[in-house]
């Protein structure tokens, strides 16, 4: 990977300009240029480039409400963010914003609460219980894309090993899975889509979701069962309080999402990664304890969340910007976790780097992904199997051209950087021992 040309950031919008979804990083690397916090000029977003300046803002919740967090300055509030201190009118219209109850959204003490249930659901003991399912699933998959010797790898596998998995977690009945998944990736086509008509998720983002985990979770107060949703459905807050039923929902709907959209898109570019390297194949058949690294590398080089958002709630300041109360700021996590001052030569793929987990692919503070643990396993395990059930995996040039002028197409959203399509050529394993 080269070093990115600088671009004119006051002739690109980042929210609506086509031109920067296949290769955003000659725009992250000007606007880093200009100042790794620095207001871009079409929105008037605080744009957080820098490594430093992120951790800075993601660890302070206190000056930095995630009201906003999947939306940014789409739609906006109902009434004007005026004062010194912005608290009161966020709470007063937070339930106005996308997802503005959800969990992503909330800010202590609300989301300690919630966030509190869920993790003492989703444990390293129950994760690992769950791990023999996931590789059954991968191989089951495998078993019809292999002997085939080609595939659209998105929707064939990722798509639906991601969403079976979480499914399967969750305790979703079997007849349910897949038309829930079709739904989900309809709305996902619409959430912050890139165009003149820029948008952020619909204020209903999940709102499919909710009639279908309503009847589950009273369904698991009536007849318990063992698996991730009775343990919604029954656990109570610390004070032991039980949660309401529409609470319970919300936590489950957003894992069954979440559980989701970030491991696609790793898939996705990992595979990628992988027919562009044969040499890098081969490394990882050898050696698999190095494929958890190769991970954390590709979640690095490609973050699967392309923006998230922040909204300041006083008068602050980072890296020695003055950033007003009511200001929307965003972090480009694609150059965040680019960022040189933290990675040696950031633009470069290396699979032995040594602080590749301290990407920020998965967020950090009190906001960072619940389900990263599960998206590492999950990741982990596909490429294992694919692995062994294959010889060489290689992109399609029928697809998308040959090497020096591939074509890809990607995710046409400002919140998610992911492959639209990822067309490959297998060459099955032989028998082994043969």
């Amino acid at each position: 990977m080269s070093e990115p040309d600088a671009i004119d950031i006051g002739a690109r919008d980042f929210f609506t300009d086509e031109s920067l979804l296949g290769d955003p990083y000659p725009y992250y690397e000007s606007l880093r240029g200009q100042c790794p916090v620095h207001r871009e000029p079409h929105h008037g977003v605080v744009a957080i480039t820098g490594y430093d300046e992120a951790l800075h803002v993601y660890n302070d919740s206190v000056a930095f409400s995630a009201c906003n967090s999947p939306s940014g300055p789409f739609p906006g509030f109902p009434v004007p963010l005026e004062g010194d201190d912005v608290s009161d009118i966020i709470e007063k219209y937070r339930h106005q914003l996308p997802l503005g109850v959800d969990l992503p959204t909330l800010d202590p003490p609300q989301h300690t609460r919630a966030r509190g249930l869920m993790l003492r659901l989703l444990t390293p003991k129950r994760l690992k219980e769950n791990e023999e399912y996931v590789g059954r699933l991968a191989d089951r998959m495998l078993d019809d894309i292999v002997p085939r010797g080609e595939c659209e790898f998105i929707g064939a596998f990722a798509d639906p090993y991601t969403c079976l998995v979480i499914a399967d977690l969750l305790g979703v009945p079997e007849p349910d899975r897949l038309p829930l998944l079709e739904k989900r990736k309809a709305q996902v086509t619409r959430a912050g889509a890139v165009g003149a008509d820029a948008k952020a998720l619909p204020p209903n983002h999940l709102a499919y979701l909710f009639d279908a985990f309503t009847s589950y979770v009273e369904e698991r107060r009536r007849e318990p069962r063992n698996d991730v949703l009775t343990g919604l459905a029954t656990a109570t807050y610390p004070d032991g309080s039980t949660p309401s039923v529409v609470d319970v929902v919300r936590t489950a709907a957003f894992l069954f999402v979440a559980g989701q959209e970030t491991t696609v898109r790793m898939l996705g570019f990992a595979l990628q990664f992988l027919a562009e390297r044969p040499d890098l194949q081969e490394l990882l058949r050898k050696e698999r304890d190095r494929i958890p690294n190769f991970i954390e590398e590709t979640l690095r080089v490609e973050s699967p969340i392309k923006s998230n958002f922040r909204m300041a709630r006083v008068p602050t300041n980072v890296a020695g910007v003055d950033v007003p109360a009511g200001t929307t700021v965003m972090f480009l996590n694609g150059a965040v976790n680019r960022d040189p001052r933290h990675f040696e030569h950031p633009h470069t793929f290396d699979v032995d780097r040594a602080n590749a987990r301290h990407h920020l692919a998965f967020g950090q503070g009190i906001h960072t992904c619940p389900g990263a643990p599960l998206a590492r396993a999950e990741g982990r395990i596909a490429i294992e199997r694919i692995l062994d059930r294959t010889a060489d995996i290689r992109i399609s040039e029928r697809a998308h051209g040959p090497v020096g002028a591939r074509r890809h197409e990607h995710s046409p959203s400002y919140l998610f950087r992911g492959l639209s399509n990822l067309h490959l050529e297998i060459t099955p394993a032989g028998p082994k021992g043969g």
